[in-house]
């Protein structure tokens, strides 16, 4: 095997990642995603209490696309040689696929739709997951974080209006394909630059943050996707009709009184790896019904200016490691 790409084997469960460890086949691809540059910086920009636990040194990264070249003993649904992606292990931080060896639960993958490359296919993990457990399906009963209550997303259709704050990035443009693969009618938020590509994936109407500010030119939604969140979130609540949601992907703080007064829900999850929603997600990716916009790529060995790329800001689409 050539130590110039990475590897992977794939063992039965989660939570014995050692458990049926054999040698495995090369992968191509690592997708880039926030939760990398959080842990670089020791999660600092989460509560004490919502931090995974995590210790030092640590090899970041989620997603994976490769070929399987081996299998432990006790894994049916695999066989060797099959191209697959998959979101390893998160919400924890033991993944670790910024590496040339990397072993992979067989719970967390699915195979590779065919006609996307691996570059592609390393895009779509954790930022299509975020998007289908958010809008489509939970698939865990873990809660958030956040919240003690259980995230139940909002059925959607032709007569469903949502409006994705941050729709060029990673989430915001699976959410929008999604949103219309279900018939809804999305508004995308996103600087100017992006204009083009959001209505080039089915945006119904765009507007420009940096020139315009959406809670002052919306109202009526009925359910808003905020993929920035965070402390400033909470202005997009009166864009909503009453009965309306709001999903801050990253959660920020709200007053209970005026989501009440206002008749509207708040209310988040946290993605979780599932190789089975992968598997639906794929066959989407593979019919052309939704694609993954790629951002810029790097090598492996350059994982940092991976990661200044992504400080810069205004992804358009998903930042992706290469290994030759």
């Amino acid at each position: 095997m050539s130590t110039a790409a990475l590897k992977f084997c794939v063992t039965r469960r989660c939570r014995s990642p050692r458990r049926g460890r054999a040698r495995c086949s090369s992968a191509h691809a690592a997708g880039i995603n926030p939760p990398d540059w959080y842990l670089r910086d020791g999660m600092s920009n989460l509560p004490p209490k919502t931090r995974p636990k995590f210790s030092l040194p640590v090899i970041p990264g989620t997603d994976l696309s490769g070929v399987i070249e081996a299998i432990a003993a006790n894994v049916e649904d695999f066989s060797v040689g099959d191209e697959v992606f998959g979101l390893l292990r998160f919400p924890g931080f033991e993944g670790s696929t910024y590496a040339e060896y990397v072993a992979a639960p067989a719970s967390d993958l699915a195979l590779k739709p065919a006609g996307i490359d691996h570059v592609h296919a390393a895009g779509a993990p954790m930022a299509g997951l975020t998007a289908w457990q958010f809008l489509i399906a939970l698939g865990h009963d873990h809660p958030s974080p956040f919240q003690e209550a259980r995230h139940r997303p909002v059925p959607l259709d032709a007569n469903v209006t949502v409006l994705i704050n941050g729709a060029a990035g990673g989430v915001g443009h699976f959410a929008l394909q999604l949103a219309r693969w279900k018939g809804a009618r999305v508004i995308a938020v996103a600087s100017g630059a992006h204009e083009a590509f959001l209505r080039e994936l089915g945006a119904d109407e765009f507007i420009d943050y940096t020139k315009s500010r959406p809670e002052e030119l919306v109202r009526g939604v009925d359910l808003v996707l905020d993929t920035v969140g965070g402390p400033d979130s909470k202005r997009f609540l009166r864009t909503l009709k009453r009965g309306g949601s709001h999903f801050p992907v990253f959660f920020g703080e709200f007053d209970e009184e005026e989501t009440s007064t206002l008749g509207v829900t708040v209310t988040g999850t946290q993605v979780r790896s599932n190789g089975a929603q992968l598997g639906e997600l794929g066959r989407l990716l593979d019919a052309g019904t939704v694609r993954v916009a790629i951002d810029s790529t790097f090598a492996l060995t350059d994982a940092r200016a991976a990661h200044e790329r992504a400080a810069r800001g205004h992804i358009q689409g998903k930042i992706v490691l290469t290994v030759d």
